[in-house]
């Protein structure tokens, strides 16, 4: 029996997911307004302002900054902040409260380093807070074993792919993608869950991650065939 085959404890089920955007009436002119409502606004506001790109943009590789880096770059002219929150590295952060500490450590490190007065957005250029709503689907997809999971990544939808990747392992304070738990723990290959984990989703497409994904599976199932056992022989 291969690695293709070899029956998982429990099948993946796939989902995606559907967002909502909802308006929060929160609005920043100036980097102060704008790092006091980051720190009292709920982490779907956070989430979303720091991964929005991603969806918004599927084609473009690397990734355009996160809303922030955006908005104090174009809007308010400030460069050099713009390019430290654009540098922030997500995959470093597990849960979105990190996440939110370090965006807040910067700008207010730039707001004491920097004496110049400071400087406000033009009327109707604010920055706009916006909270997304996530709803969970099933896809009806379900895999059993590694080959039916690399024939199922090729069919799916990319929000699909972006909610195991991207959601399970941030919003959802996972720690890992739901992709390399499922491969490491009812497929039993660590080894593989591991190079899956280690990947950067950050600095790909989406449609680029889903060949990337299918690519190391491949190329894992042919390299490492598995020791039979009494159990699998």
């Amino acid at each position: 029996m291969s690695l293709w085959t070899k029956k998982a404890k429990n099948p993946f089920q796939f989902y995606t997911s559907v967002k909502l955007r909802e308006l929060t009436g929160k609005h920043a002119r100036n980097l102060k307004e704008l790092v006091e409502i980051i720190k009292e606004v709920s982490g779907s506001v956070i989430y979303y302002h720091t991964h929005v790109f991603l969806q918004r943009h599927q084609t473009l590789s690397p990734e355009p900054p996160n809303d922030f880096a955006y908005w104090v770059s174009r809007v308010l002219g400030e460069y050099k902040l713009g390019e430290e929150l654009a540098s922030i590295d997500i995959c470093e952060f597990s849960t979105i409260r990190e996440l939110r500490e370090k965006i807040i450590n910067v700008i207010e490190n730039y707001l004491f380093e920097n004496k110049e007065p400071l400087r406000y957005a033009p009327q109707g250029r604010e920055f706009e807070f916006i909270k997304a709503h996530s709803f969970v689907i099933p896809t009806g997809f379900a895999a059993h074993n590694l080959k039916e999971f690399q024939m199922i990544l090729d069919k799916i939808t990319i929000h699909s792919i972006y909610f195991h990747i991207f959601e399970a392992r941030l919003r959802l304070e996972k720690g890992i993608n739901d992709f390399s738990f499922w491969i490491g723990t009812s497929a039993g290959v660590p080894e593989l869950a591991d190079i899956i984990a280690a990947l950067d989703p950050y600095t790909f497409t989406m449609e680029g991650l889903r060949r990337k994904l299918i690519n190391v599976i491949k190329k894992y199932c042919i390299k490492k065939p598995p020791r039979l056992t009494n159990e699998n022989s």
